[in-house]
């Protein structure tokens, strides 16, 4: 049997969707009688903390064995597993016959592992599809397709892990929720709690894995979401802090909130939102486009052998991006090397998505919108009089979070993420804002002009309205 099948996008991503295309709102799903019949809340609560506390272990988990084949593949810091070296300091020591052995060996697994379990695994069902339509998802291929994430993302796969821990998180709560006789609804929204309670896991962003769920998956702030939205993500951020520890993904400096900061903001939200948008429109139709069958070993192994090759000038390519990112928000990236690297890192996320790998698209999210910021940071620099110089760091950090708010299409989850990743000063919460806002809003305005267009070529003289579109 070789029936080929959308990719599932994992995704909670919400890349099924253009950046703008429709609000974060949705239409409730119609009452069943089993809604109606809704669990004791004593049994809700308990499932609740055990999806927090089951999410928080898949996370550490998940993370551990990432970070041991990554020290293992490229030789570093191999006593360890949760190290004070880098991913980007590892990769960067191997030899490039190192570097370009362990792509190889990510196209193998890659092409041959995903090809399994689309031939002969159970259909998968994406973290979005279970949340929507109350669909069960399939244990052992969930499993596998989370842990080929792990596995690939850990050779150099240019993709995100977090999918991952979200799908684990997501599945630890369908599993727990079914056997607890909750209702559909409910099952709903505590499988929608275990995605977020994942990401908030790994990357230690409790808040920010609330916020993705009510934001992104469930699409409302009602109390009925945010209680156990905030419960699962708080208890899944302890329980990891465990195994890796209470730490922030980047290290950034002290920025100053000056006017032009706030003038850069301004400025780039637009410009940044135009790249977001065709950056998410450019992967979507790569997964859409992906081979399920024969050619997906193939071209997984061309790929990452490609990969290989071209890491041997440019260390900073493989892995989900947290390398280039953390340089660009450290201002240790000139004008030039910030354009190779997201020339390349745009290229090889497109056509490992295309060649079949999956993953998320968040960490690349951000690591493309602080590498274009820089890019422009140099142009403004260089174009305006002195006194008017914007630090490229403090550049990178506001043009990535509105990268991410219209790449993911999650604008408030997008600034909440990057407070928790890096920490950096409240006060900076100001140039963030107006530079999310710009691009969202530049975003929908695209969106709203494909509509248009659409419909012209359709024979159709209806436009859609905003609140449709």
């Amino acid at each position: 049997m070789n029936t080929r099948q959308v990719p599932p996008h994992t995704a909670t991503q919400a890349t099924t969707a253009l950046p703008g295309a429709a609000s974060t709102s949705r239409e409730p799903a119609p009452v069943s009688a089993d809604d109606v019949r809704a669990a004791p809340l004593a049994t809700l609560a308990v499932v609740t903390i055990l999806t927090g506390i089951g999410a928080g272990v898949g996370g550490t988990l998940l993370a551990a064995l990432l970070h041991a084949i990554q020290h293992v593949a490229f030789g570093y810091a191999t006593d360890q597993v949760f190290g004070a070296e880098s991913f980007l300091s590892g990769v960067s020591a191997a030899s490039p016959e190192r570097r370009f052995a362990v792509l190889t060996i990510c196209g193998v697994v890659a092409g041959l592992g995903w090809f399994a379990v689309y031939r002969y695994g159970a259909k998968l069902v994406s973290i979005k599809e279970a949340v929507a339509k109350g669909r069960r998802m399939p244990l052992g291929s969930t499993l596998a397709h989370a842990l080929l994430q792990i596995v690939t993302v850990a050779l150099g796969s240019p993709l995100g892990r977090e999918v991952a821990p979200r799908e684990f998180g997501a599945l630890v709560a369908d599993q727990l929720a079914r056997r607890a006789g909750l209702s559909t609804e409910q099952c709903r929204t505590l499988v929608a709690c275990g995605a977020g309670a994942g990401l908030a896991a790994v990357y230690n962003v409790p808040l920010g894995g609330a916020i993705f769920v009510l934001e992104v998956l469930l699409g409302t702030f009602a109390l009925r979401a945010v209680l156990p939205a905030f419960a699962t993500s708080a208890i899944a951020a302890a329980v990891a802090w465990i195994g890796m520890g209470a730490e922030q993904q980047y290290t950034v400096p002290v920025f100053d909130v000056t006017a032009p900061l706030v003038g850069w903001a301004l400025v780039c939200g637009p410009l940044v939102g135009v790249a977001a948008w065709g950056y998410a429109r450019l992967t979507e139709s790569a997964r859409l486009s992906a081979p399920r069958d024969w050619r997906a070993p193939v071209f997984a192994l061309a790929n990452f052998m490609l990969l290989g090759l071209v890491i041997a000038w440019y260390p900073q390519l493989p892995g989900n991006g947290k390398g280039p990112a953390s340089l660009a928000f450290n201002g240790e990236l000139v004008t030039a090397l910030a354009f190779a690297l997201l020339v390349l890192r745009v290229f090889f996320t497109w056509s490992s998505l295309r060649a079949g790998a999956a993953g998320g698209l968040l960490t690349p999210g951000l690591a493309n919108g602080a590498l274009l910021a820089v890019v422009l940071c140099g142009v403004w620099n260089g174009s305006l009089p002195e006194g008017m110089d914007v630090a490229l760091g403090a550049a990178a950090l506001v043009g990535a979070t509105a990268f991410l708010a219209v790449s993911m299409r999650m604008p408030i989850t997008a600034v909440v993420l990057a407070l928790e990743f890096t920490h950096v000063n409240q006060d900076f919460l100001a140039p963030m804002l107006l530079a999310a806002a710009g691009a969202a809003c530049t975003a929908r305005w695209l969106d709203q002009r494909v509509a248009i267009t659409k419909s012209r070529g359709n024979g159709s003289n209806t436009v859609p309205s905003a609140s449709a579109g």
